[in-house]
């Protein structure tokens, strides 16, 4: 750092300056001498750093080459130690070849003497084997040789790749034999001991005959086989005696006989002879099992012989008493001796349940149904699907349903016939205006009924019978849906109750009625609430009787023509409420347009026959409503077809308002509003409760309404000039064309002479802005009045707001 800061080292050296610096004044040149021997030593000092330098670099070249000289001499004395380790490497690797060699011959020669000791081992235990064998055999000895043969059979096992062998093969046949007739002295033994003629049987278990089903267990399974079946056929030969077919406990009234006396063989078997046979086995089961199979056939003879006695009672109590001693078997036994598998019913899980019934709060009359549900809809199948022995003897009794089947027709046309007695005699439901409209009670009784036939059908089978079921029920859905549904709604008369026109213009509004009357309404309500209940509970039948029906047959389930039958009732009932208050608005519109409109002086308030409509809606619309709460959906389905079938008309008679004047089409317009007003506030009229209207609804009677005061603002336009007046039609009606600009003319009182230069003119401009009139149109909704309109229209709609 002193270097760099030293004036001599830099770059920018100026000797001028520098002895400037060290000789700033005259003074200073005194000391000249002192700084010149400074200098001088200083160049001594740099010339020996210089030489010392130059000395250094010297020596070091030749310390390198001596450097570089002693690694080469290294490198070479490792590469001798690494040739020396390689070569000892080798001669360890072969010295390793040497031993290693030697001591596989030694394992080999090892394992070949000890397979040969062993082999000699089992061949000299095969052979005493087979003698014991054949002696035991010929003493009866089960116990001992039932371990004696496990033993020689696995020892043979080891020799069947020396077959070859004579000897070998000499003593595998000596077995095979023994096993034969091991087989055969068993089957004899059984035999003797339960002979196949008489029922006599002996007193106790045989410690022999326990040994033997030891050794049968080892044998060919056909011994086995075969010693089961001579048991259980002897052990129910005294049942086919007991209940053949001419005896009288055979027939169906004496059923429980026959499970009774199984239940007393199965505790016998217990004693006797639970022991004596292995626990695998499973004979209580097999035996039990076999009574099924015989018991099924027996009946299914006999029922055929005597089908005309069946009767419905009787094969019920067969039937439940059958299905009870199915369950008895499935607590006791496991079913692991079942081979058919067609008895075991294969469980197939059902879709989630869309139903919207599920999802509704249930009518009040249907609470014992919605308390049933639940166990519908917890197991998918109600029929005990842990009970493997169901259907073994039951299945006998599904071609003599059919008994059943009618039994239930008979059954469900008297219930029909009851419900069409009962409404007679009891009339039409009450006025409900707290929890909306009363179901009838007889629809819940119905489904119920349904509910109790198709969980018992279920049980006594899942096949073609609960098709034949599901046939019965379409039927009898179909004719409760006439009779007491479609039959009980209200006729529509020709008498005219409705307003004259005198009483329209001298405002008596409250002295008319609807058509129907209060009690009426409410009847329509009720049949549309019950269809409506009974729409959704078909829905949920048919899941269910997928549910319980076999897979196969899931295809033939389809209640969706009864489903459509409902909703035509509904439409129905709609329609017939909307008729009733269109009708009863009728009169109001014949007097609108019958009234002289042309003498019309003054705009004032709402005309009487707005007046008297408001009045029918208020009227109607609030007992339909109360009526419907449970059925919101279907309520606003009347206020849209309402609107739908109001609005044209009222539109079909503006039009028959002709000829109008100024003043006149200005009380009309103001008319017109007031009952847009009405008609978007109809669903919640005479409500406390204020809901908004679906926008469905209000998006109809916008849309109509304001055609109405669309019409009725050309009418107020001047009609000259011509083509203001054309172009105006056409921006303020999206649907213009020459029918409606005529019935136009007709309300302004022009005559044809004039109206066909208008209609010429029309013609030509139509179909240039096509577009454009559309999008005017739709613009002319929300927009307020266009810049054409006349200042009496602009006061006109003041006058409107001031009264809203």
């Amino acid at each position: 750092p002193e270097l760099n800061q030293d004036p001599l080292d830099r770059a920018d050296f100026n000797a001028v300056e520098y002895i400037n610096t060290l000789f700033p004044t005259e003074q200073s040149l005194a000391n000249i001498d002192e700084v010149v021997n400074k200098i001088r030593l200083k160049i001594r000092r740099l010339d020996d750093n210089i030489r010392t330098v130059v000395r250094g670099q010297t020596n070091v070249g030749q310390d390198g080459r001596q450097a570089l000289e002693e690694a080469q001499k290294a490198i070479q004395q490792l590469f001798g130690k690494i040739k020396d380790i390689k070569d000892k490497a080798e001669k360890s690797e072969q010295m390793v070849k040497e031993i290693t060699r030697d001591i596989k011959q030694l394992d080999h020669a090892k394992r070949h003497l000890t397979t040969s000791i062993t082999t000699l081992n089992h061949l000299h235990m095969l052979a005493g084997g087979v003698d014991s064998l054949e002696a035991m055999t010929r003493r009866r000895q089960y116990g001992e040789v039932a371990n004696l043969l496990q033993g020689v059979m696995n020892v043979l096992e080891h020799f069947h790749k020396y077959m070859g062998i004579p000897q070998i093969r000499q003593l595998s046949e000596r077995v095979k034999a023994a096993q034969t007739e091991l087989g055969q002295q068993i089957l004899a033994d059984f035999e003797e001991a339960f002979p196949s003629q008489g029922t006599k049987r002996p007193g106790g278990p045989s410690n022999v005959l326990r040994d033997a089903c030891l050794v049968a267990n080892i044998l060919d399974p056909r011994i086995k086989q075969e010693i089961i079946k001579k048991f259980i056929k002897q052990h129910l030969s005294e049942y086919l005696v007991l209940f053949q077919e001419n005896q009288d406990v055979a027939w169906l009234d004496k059923i429980d006989r026959r499970y009774a006396w199984i239940k007393r063989q199965l505790v016998d078997y217990e004693e006797k002879y639970g022991r004596m046979f292995p626990r695998e086995w499973c004979m209580a089961e097999r035996i039990a099992v076999e009574f099924c199979h015989v018991t099924r056939t027996e009946l299914a003879k006999i029922m055929r012989t005597r089908a005309k006695e069946i009767e419905v009672k009787l094969l019920l109590f067969a039937i439940q008493r059958t299905t009870n001693f199915e369950g008895f078997l499935a607590k006791r036994f496991s079913g692991c001796t079942l081979t058919d598998g067609s008895l075991q019913k294969k469980l197939e899980s059902p879709p989630p349940s869309t139903n919207p019934f599920l999802e509704d709060e249930p009518a009040p009359e249907t609470e014992e149904l919605a308390t049933e549900k639940g166990d519908l809809d917890q197991p998918k199948k109600p029929k005990a699907p842990d009970n493997p022995f169901h259907g073994i003897v039951s299945k006998c009794f599904e071609p003599h349903l059919y008994v059943y089947i009618e039994s239930q027709d008979k059954n469900l046309g008297e219930l029909i016939d009851r419900f069409v007695a009962d409404f007679k005699a009891q009339g039409p439901p009450k006025p409900n205006t707290d929890e909306g409209g009363a179901v009838l009670p007889s629809c819940a009784d119905l489904f119920v009924y349904y509910k109790k036939c198709m969980v018992q059908c279920s049980q006594l089978s899942t096949g073609e019978p609960m098709i034949a079921l599901t046939t019965i029920f379409q039927k009898y859905l179909r004719e409760y849906a006439w009779k007491i549904l479609s039959g009980n709604l209200p006729k529509t008369t020709t008498s005219s109750g409705g307003l004259t026109i005198s009483s329209l213009l001298k405002e008596k509004e409250g002295s008319e009625a609807a058509k129907f009357t209060l009690e009426e309404l409410c009847l329509i309500c009720g049949i549309l609430s019950t269809a409506e209940y009974c729409l959704a509970t078909t829905q949920q039948l048919e899941e269910k009787l997928k549910e319980k029906v076999d897979v196969s047959l899931i295809e033939r389930i389809n209640l969706t023509g009864e489903m459509d039958t409902f909703s035509t009732v509904i439409s129905s009932s709609i329609q017939l409420l909307v008729q009733d208050l269109d009708a009863a608005c009728d009169p109001a519109l014949t007097a609108m347009s019958k009234m002289q409109w042309q003498n019309v002086e003054h705009v004032g308030d709402q005309s009487p026959y707005v007046t008297s409509v408001i009045l029918h809606i208020k009227q109607n619309v609030p007992i339909i409503r109360d009526n419907l709460a449970s059925t919101r959906k279907y309520f606003t389905q009347f206020c849209i077809k309402f609107a739908n079938s109001f609005i044209p008309k009222f539109i079909t008679h503006l039009f028959k308002c002709k000829p109008i004047s100024m003043v006149g089409a200005e009380q009309l317009l103001l008319d017109t509003h007031s009952l847009k007003m009405v008609l978007l506030d109809l669903p919640s009229i005479g409500s406390q409760v204020v809901r908004k209207a679906p926008a469905s609804y209000t998006k109809i009677v916008v849309k109509g309404m304001t055609r109405a005061e669309m019409i009725l603002k050309v009418v107020m336009a001047p009609h000259e000039p011509l083509v203001v007046f054309v172009d105006n039609y056409i921006k303020l009606l999206t649907d213009c064309n020459t029918e409606t600009f005529q019935k136009i003319l007709d309300m302004k009182g022009l005559k044809r002479s004039e109206q066909s230069s208008m209609l010429e003119l029309l013609r030509q401009r139509l179909p240039a802005p096509p577009s454009g009139a559309e999008s005017s149109g739709s613009l002319s909704l929300t927009a307020p009045t266009p810049e054409q309109e006349s200042s009496r229209i602009r006061k006109l709609e003041k006058l409107i707001k001031k009264r809203l």
